[in-house]
């Protein structure tokens, strides 16, 4: 059974996909079209036409869907679910790291170790990825959201509603451990899965490269997720497995943060003598660091413009961006 949707589509909105118009201007037929605006988007697998203009300004046209199961309505960039989402994604997270790490990195004196904790980490962002993603993107991460808005991937408003569902998803997160563990007779908080750099870990100089760095390359990884060569469906799978990498590379270092909503809630909660609440500063500054280091990154590795992204707007972009192409061109 075939099936047409007549829509208008505003002279605002932008349609993708392999198209052939007539010389007159009128008429485009597509297998495959992505009708966007600045509120939403819609995928059509099937035929489009378009004959004429309306009266509005728009164009009149006619979609053509074989398959009635996969005709969908537009919706709208939904601020609230957003904020639901990202919440309920990073308290999985902290339920799924920090909760790991306090209670199975030693349970009966074996317990998983830092593979364990590793895999928790990555796991919990990769289940949440394909969960959420569809409905906020999955960040579950101040630095990531940074990332992605300094790209102009989301907007102001997506990544202010990110952000307040992190920050409230964290600290819930670590609330629900605090509340199990302190029914276990004998419970002491002790560092809480929290991140400093000093005690055991590795230094401050060596946490503010780690930080830096391993946020980047996260950053790096999530953004190439969006693009359009990347491989469908594996953007989770491969943000997970990174994860997992960056926290088997810097648990030893300084138990990694890369996400300054973790740090913040298991900050909160470990004892006073840790020094966790006195050093959560850094594990604000350098994983957001990292955040604008990573889209700096993905421009010189990706085909995206400097005037594409937030980045434009700072004082002396453009000239280090002109630096960087005579650099190249020299190399060349």
């Amino acid at each position: 059974m075939r099936i047409v949707v007549l829509t208008t589509v505003p002279s605002s909105c932008t349609v993708i996909g392999s198209s052939t118009m007539s010389s007159s201007g009128r008429r485009v037929w597509a297998s495959a079209v992505t009708v966007v605006t600045n509120n939403f988007s819609l995928r059509v697998r099937g035929a489009m036409r378009c004959d004429g203009t309306s009266g509005t300004g728009g164009r009149e046209c006619a979609i053509e869907n074989r398959d009635r199961h996969r005709v969908r309505r537009m919706e709208t960039q939904n601020n609230g679910r957003i904020l639901v989402a990202e919440l309920f994604g990073t308290t999985v997270l902290m339920l799924g790291g920090p909760g790991t790490a306090i209670f199975s990195a030693r349970y009966l004196d074996v317990g998983v170790g830092v593979l364990g904790v590793a895999l928790g980490f990555g796991f919990s962002l990769l289940i949440m990825a394909y969960v959420i993603g569809p409905i906020s993107g999955c960040h579950i991460n101040p630095a990531v959201t940074l990332g992605m808005l300094l790209a102009k991937k989301i907007d102001t408003a997506h990544a202010v509603y990110a952000w307040i569902g992190q920050i409230i998803g964290g600290v819930g997160g670590a609330a629900i451990i605090y509340g199990i563990a302190s029914g276990k007779s004998g419970f002491k908080r002790g560092g809480f899965a929290a991140n400093t750099w000093s005690g055991d870990h590795y230094g401050f100089g060596a946490m503010v490269v780690a930080e830096v760095i391993l946020t980047a390359l996260f950053v790096v990884v999530v953004l190439f997720t969006t693009t359009r060569k990347f491989a469908p469906g594996f953007g989770g799978l491969v943000a997970g497995l990174t994860l997992t990498v960056i926290h088997l590379i810097s648990i030893p270092i300084d138990n990694t943060s890369v996400n300054p909503a973790r740090s913040l809630g298991t900050a909160l909660f470990a004892e006073r003598s840790t020094g966790a609440l006195e050093q959560l500063w850094a594990f604000f500054v350098f994983p957001l660091l990292g955040a604008v280091v990573g889209v700096v990154l993905f421009l010189v590795l990706d085909d995206t413009r400097l005037e594409d992204t937030m980045l434009a707007e700072l004082p002396g972009a453009g000239e280090l961006r002109d630096l960087a192409e005579k650099v190249a061109d020299t190399l060349d």
